[in-house]
C-alpha cells in the first residue's frame, strides 16, 4: 500500500500587508485629497476624528470612511510602495519557514491584492479578512501544523484577538510607517515592538529558534 509522505513542518510567519510590507496612509491622505476633498490626519493616531471635510471641516462618518477606503483598495493600490527591507527579510525568512500574508481587505480584492505584492517580487500566499485576525490564524496553524508561529500586525486589536484565539503564536507589533509610528503606542497584547525590518527579521529568526 502506498504511504501518503507528509511535507516536513516548518515554522509560520503571518503577516499583515498595510504598514508592515506596504505603505497605505500615506497614499491614502494623497488621494483624499485629491479625489475626495477630505483631510486625513493620520499622524494624530486618532483615526475616529482623523478624516474631516475640506470645506467645512466636519468629521467624516465612520460608515462613509469605510466606503472611501474600499475605494481605495479596488482602484489606487497601485499608489502603494514597499516598506524599506520588507522584500529582503521575507527573502531570508522564506529560506527557513512558511509565509502567509494575512490581510483585512474585502475577498474581492484577493486577486488585486496578490498581483500588487507579486509586482513587488513577494509572491505569498495570500488570505483576505474582515475583522479580528485570531480566528483565520487558528486556521492557518491547523493547515500548516508549524514548529513556531509569529504573528505582524500594526494594529493592537490584532495582536489582541491573536493572543485570546492563539496565545501560543509569538505576536511582533509593528508599525513600518514613520510619520504615523510615533503616535502609536506599543501594543500590551504583543511580545515584541520593532518598527524595523532589519531588526524584525533577527527577532522572528529567534522566535522560529532559527537564529
Amino acid at each position: 500500500m502506498a504511504r501518503t509522505l507528509r511535507r516536513q513542518a516548518r515554522p509560520l510567519l503571518i503577516c499583515d500587508c498595510d504598514e508592515v510590507l506596504l505603505h497605505m496612509v500615506t497614499h491614502f491622505q494623497q488621494w483624499l485629497g485629491e479625489a475626495e476633498g477630505v483631510h486625513f490626519d493620520f499622524e494624530t493616531g486618532r483615526f475616529a476624528e482623523a478624516l474631516t471635510y475640506v470645506d467645512d471641516g466636519r468629521p467624516v462618518h465612520e460608515d462613509d470612511v469605510w466606503a472611501l477606503l474600499d475605494r481605495f483598495f479596488r482602484a489606487e493600490m497601485h499608489r502603494q510602495t514597499l516598506v524599506p527591507g520588507a522584500a529582503e527579510a521575507l527573502e531570508v525568512l522564506g529560506e527557513h519557514g512558511d509565509i502567509v500574508i494575512l490581510t483585512n481587505i474585502g475577498q474581492e480584492a484577493h486577486g488585486f491584492r496578490v498581483e500588487q505584492l507579486r509586482g513587488f517580487g513577494l509572491d505569498h500566499e495570500v488570505v483576505t479578512n474582515r475583522g479580528g485576525k485570531g480566528r483565520p490564524v487558528v486556521q492557518l496553524l491547523h493547515r500548516h501544523h508549524p514548529t513556531a508561529a509569529v504573528f505582524v500586525d500594526d494594529l493592537s486589536g490584532h495582536h489582541r484577538s491573536v493572543k485570546k484565539h492563539a496565545p501560543g503564536v509569538r505576536r511582533l507589533h509593528m508599525v513600518a510607517e514613520p510619520r504615523l509610528a510615533p503616535a502609536v503606542p506599543p501594543s500590551r497584547h504583543a511580545h515584541a515592538r520593532i518598527d524595523d525590518w532589519g531588526a524584525a527579521t533577527q527577532w522572528i529568526l529567534e522566535q522560529w529558534g532559527k537564529a
